[in-house]
């Protein structure tokens, strides 16, 4: 059986979760000398990014003003994030 980490995510609210994930699927995705929790967040931007642009443009009709501005919103943490673009990142661009 593999071993997981355990990681603790806190809400500004208060609340919070705790995620079991596989060491060795840490290992394998951390970017260098990245910790779990970094490796984890990295994630979780990413796969926000990918959420509201499946919502933007993959979804029927044309997103409001307010799809939009999370979008935009989004995808600047994720250029801040990342130092590059959803677009360069992921070679999917709209």
């Amino acid at each position: 059986m593999s071993t997981t980490t355990t990681l603790r995510i806190d809400g500004e609210d208060g609340s919070s979760d705790e995620i079991a994930v596989p060491a060795s699927l840490l290992d394998l995705l951390a970017d260098g000398e990245e910790t779990p929790a970094e490796t984890i967040g990295d994630l979780a931007v990413l796969s926000c990014a990918q959420q509201i642009h499946a919502i933007s443009h993959h979804s029927q009709g044309e997103p409001d003003e307010e799809i939009q501005t999370i979008e935009e919103e989004t995808m600047v943490a994720f250029e801040e994030r990342f130092g590059a673009t959803f677009a360069e990142m992921t070679g999917h661009d709209h």
